[in-house]
């Protein structure tokens, strides 16, 4: 300490410094159970004790599902992979249109855009549309599919609940 003296000029705009960064971002490893098709279980949002389908997996940890919305109310919607149980029952997803799943797989779809007051933002309702004709697109495969297998649609459309005495990681869904 003796030896280091006090500077006598000190610049008058401090240089920038780079700050350090403590964590890199990785990939999400996703569980072998989320796979296309899976029926899940909400486990927390608006839907909680939903079952659900998966249709795929996005950037992020982020899913991508649907209720079908004729079943159990649930329309297409991004869920993260962390609240979400995956259980044995697998729905066959294969028909469901891949531009429509494709299209809103983007960020760019589920971006909110602010309400104006203006005349043309009041007349502007082609988003909504656009959502309603996309999920029934991808309901109308599904639910074909689901009929298929007996007892399925009224399995999603029962919601998933705890007693007091049950233990939900000694279950196998």
């Amino acid at each position: 300490m003796a030896d280091q003296k006090a500077l006598k000029y000190y610049p008058a705009e401090d240089e920038a410094q780079m700050k350090k960064a403590r964590k890199t971002a990785h990939p999400t490893k996703y569980r072998d159970s989320l796979a296309p098709g899976t029926v899940l279980i909400l486990l927390s949002g608006r839907f909680r004790g939903k079952r659900v389908v998966l249709l795929r997996q996005l950037s992020q940890g982020v899913l991508l599902i649907t209720g079908p919305f004729k079943s159990n109310g649930v329309s297409l919607r991004r869920v993260n992979h962390r609240y979400v149980i995956a259980t044995k029952t697998v729905v066959n997803v294969a028909g469901v249109d891949d531009e429509v799943l494709d299209r809103v797989s983007k960020d760019e779809y589920w971006v909110k855009e602010s309400k104006g007051k203006g005349e043309e933002d009041f007349f502007q309702e082609n988003e909504a549309v656009q959502r309603i004709e996309d999920q029934k697109k991808v309901d109308k495969v599904l639910m074909s599919n689901i009929r298929k297998v007996q007892d399925l649609e009224a399995y999603l459309g029962a919601s998933f609940s705890l007693r007091g005495d049950e233990r939900p990681h000694e279950m196998v869904f």
